[in-house]
């Protein structure tokens, strides 16, 4: 892709995706992530009706007078992309690949948090880590973060989801929230640890995007087929009725195991497939937490 390629790319997918965050996700976002906790402001003198559970026994023992630490709302966030460009997301049967669904729809995410003035970081991942931009603020930097998710060109194959993992327990120092985008092809249990530790540390979402024939198979007939991230062939007759119930019920297990996985890790989950529009499991996932949220 030369310049003016990209660029028209990167203007193209901007507009396509701002257009979904004023209408639909940026209410939405706000009201899920406006809230995040608290962080230290100042020590000050006691006053009678001060929560004596914030007295600052060490300011007070020095002084001799009650003093309380006072806090104030965190109104900064940090939205860390954490993004899977291995070779099998180069793959797509429906109307896109599911890397081009991946950029649209970290486009979509980094748009919102920029529009609620958050800081937004990007981490590129393959079996290792390729590229990673420190999070910031601005229209700006988030145009290089999609013009970066456009223009890569992986240097490996394989997926290290893992890998991925360990390197934002390094980078990311406070709690962000991180969302982890790839299409889960691997063995699950390959990153359960530092699943369950990132997911402590942090409020980690999987969003796994997948192809409607990684799922079942159609019957039209003797096919060739590659494992991407191998370069392995294998000749399958698709026509055969049990071959297909046999790759339906391995996808439903992998599925299933997936499912279990994040839900033992107590990670919040989007599914995404290309046969349907992103954007409605996006504001599943958005309105769901905000529910959880209320009623906590």
């Amino acid at each position: 892709m030369d310049q003016a390629e990209l660029l028209r790319k990167v203007r193209q997918i901007q507009i396509h995706a701002s257009r979904f965050v004023n209408d639909v996700l940026a209410g939405e976002y706000s009201s899920v992530f406006k809230g995040r906790g608290m962080e230290f402001d100042e020590v000050r003198e006691y006053v009678p009706g001060d929560d004596v559970r914030t007295i600052d026994w060490n300011v007070t023992a020095r002084t001799g007078r009650p003093h309380v630490k006072r806090y104030v709302e965190e109104r900064e966030l940090t939205v860390m992309l954490l993004v899977d460009l291995s070779s099998s997301v180069k793959f797509g049967t429906v109307r896109q690949l599911k890397s081009e669904a991946i950029v649209e729809i970290c486009a979509l995410l980094a748009l919102s948090a920029i529009h609620n003035n958050d800081k937004v970081g990007l981490i590129i991942f393959t079996d290792a880590v390729e590229r990673y931009i420190p999070p910031k603020k601005g229209k700006s930097h988030v145009l290089r973060v999609i013009r970066e998710l456009l223009h890569h060109e992986a240097r490996q194959t394989k997926t290290d989801i893992a890998a991925a993992l360990e390197y934002l327990l390094k980078v990311a120092k406070r709690r962000c929230v991180a969302f982890l985008v790839s299409d889960f092809l691997l063995d699950q249990e390959a990153f359960e640890r530092q699943l369950k530790l990132a997911g402590t540390k942090h409020d980690l979402v999987a969003i796994t995007v997948t192809d409607p024939r990684e799922i079942a198979l159609p019957p039209v007939g003797i096919i060739e087929l590659e494992d991407a991230e191998t370069g392995e062939l294998m000749l399958v007759d698709t026509g055969s009725r049990s071959l297909r119930a046999a790759f339906n019920r391995e996808s439903g297990a992998d599925l299933a195991r997936r499912r279990d996985l994040l839900r033992r890790a107590d990670i919040d989950h989007i599914e995404t497939s290309l046969d349907k529009p992103y954007l409605d499991a996006l504001v599943r996932f958005f309105r769901m937490r905000e529910r959880r949220l209320r009623f906590a």
